[in-house]
């Protein structure tokens, strides 16, 4: 462990905001919050982006640790605690006028804060809480706040915390509890769990209140989130897959992230993976995870187990739909909501331009096109007024050939990625990677 003494703010944010780098669950706000007149900044309900670069590009959450310092071992962890890394931590000072400097210079709308564990799990929310309460009260900020809540951490410290951010995450850390046990044998599954339920439950009561007092603040009114190490471990799609519905049903969680195992630590018990992280896993992991939220789908339907896991050259919807060859042509003109949500190219606005516009008129295939439709993938799957847009054989070999030809099997940034995130000094020109239809309809739902 290197500890650097009298190190600048400067220094210090340079290696938390690079130690922050491989927590991706912090996309979005999820609330809505304007402007008082009395304190700075507002929140909105859009999505928030969570990287920062120098050349000027509008990113919008600082993210940083509040120390990267740690008493646990995980093994898969750049900052476990036998790790001979630089060390360094914040003070509640020092992320308060960071987030306000940045803010003020218009860089950021909110802060992401998350930390390894000094000296113990409440000893370490404790200085987290003071920072929020600070940044809340002393500085007036009234923008967005993510925070990662530290489980062995006291309940009260977690409730009053709750009411002064917009989202809570707890980390699961790993799909299962003998992974976690393997992997990061300081931590427990029942540890992780416990402040989950009781975010949860809190949330629930707080809803209840604000029914009967309008006035009454409200508690981490974005919900609360969790991340998965994808690939570290020998878990199959199905098993992660299930172990996200479960929490989706039991804890109301907004967004169960899913983060590709990258190999930072050498360990007997850690994967090699010579062809870098599973990205490509990650990337149908997500792709799922939209059909289990919001296409009605169930994590069953989807895998089993003798079928446990994603086919690599298509996504979840084309592959479950080509395995369901006798559901389909889908009628345009009859097909009810959920139906249509099940035919590939069809997401969940274009679904429901279809039902209200369809009580206007017949459809066909030019208007269902200008709604939004992917009718390069849609075409095999249905029908408008009684007729295929071309002469098709419903045959899983023929689509398969002429979904593949799409070019459509791995997304550019998945196959041209360097695996390195954004960071907070980038001095290099910034040239993106076009991004492919797979990848948007990925991030976005629309599949």
């Amino acid at each position: 462990m290197i500890i650097q003494e009298n190190m600048s703010v400067m220094e210090k944010l340079e290696i938390l905001s690079d130690a922050a780098k491989y927590d991706v669950a912090c996309t979005s706000s999820g609330v809505d919050r304007k402007g008082d007149g009395i304190h700075m900044g507002n929140s909105v309900a859009s999505g928030i982006c969570h990287s920062f670069s120098a050349d000027g590009r509008c990113i919008s959450l600082l993210k940083i640790l509040f120390t990267n310092e740690c008493i646990f071992d995980c093994k898969y962890c750049i900052n476990r605690s036998s790790n001979d890394v630089k060390r360094a931590s914040f003070t509640p000072d020092e992320v308060c006028e960071l987030t306000m400097g940045f803010y003020r210079r218009n860089y950021i709308e909110g802060l992401f804060l998350s930390s390894g564990i000094l000296e113990s799990p409440n000893f370490t929310l404790d200085l987290i809480y003071q920072t929020i309460f600070k940044l809340r009260t002393q500085y007036h900020f009234n923008g967005y706040i993510h925070v990662k809540v530290i489980p062995g951490a006291e309940s009260e410290l977690i409730n009053k915390l709750g009411f002064l951010v917009d989202r809570m995450s707890v980390n699961l850390e790993l799909p299962t509890a003998d992974s976690l046990k393997m992997l990061a044998p300081h931590k427990s599954r029942k540890n992780i769990l416990k402040p989950m339920r009781q975010i949860q439950t809190n949330i629930i009561h707080n809803k209840n209140e604000l029914m009967v007092y309008k006035k009454a603040p409200s508690f981490v009114p974005a919900g609360q989130s969790t991340q998965m190490i994808i690939g570290a471990t020998p878990e199959s799609d199905y098993q992660i897959v299930s172990v996200a519905e479960n929490l989706y049903n039991k804890f109301n969680l907004k967004r169960v992230f899913y983060s590709a195992f990258i190999h930072v630590n050498e360990d007997a018990l850690l994967p090699a993976l010579p062809g870098g992280p599973p990205l490509l896993r990650e990337h149908r992991l997500y792709q799922a995870d939209w059909l289990l939220r919001f296409y009605g789908f169930k994590a069953d339907e989807l895998l089993s187990e003798s079928r446990p896991n994603f086919n690599i050259m298509l996504d979840p919807k084309c592959d479950w739909a080509l395995r369901h060859l006798e559901n389909f042509p889908v009628e345009i003109n009859k097909a009810d909501y959920f139906t249509l949500l099940r035919v590939p190219g069809i997401g969940n606005k274009s679904a429901q331009r279809i039902v209200k516009a369809r009580l206007q008129a017949a459809l066909d295939f030019e208007d269902i096109k200008r709604m939004g439709v992917v009718l390069k993938r849609a075409l095999y799957f249905i029908s408008c007024k009684g007729r295929m847009m071309y002469r098709t054989k419903i045959e899983e070999d023929y689509i398969t050939r002429n979904l593949l030809n799409l070019k459509e099997r791995i997304p550019i940034e998945v196959s041209q990625t360097s695996f390195k995130q954004m960071s907070l000094f980038d001095d290099v020109r910034f040239n993106p990677q076009p991004e492919t239809l797979d990848h948007v309809q990925s991030l976005y739902g629309q599949m």
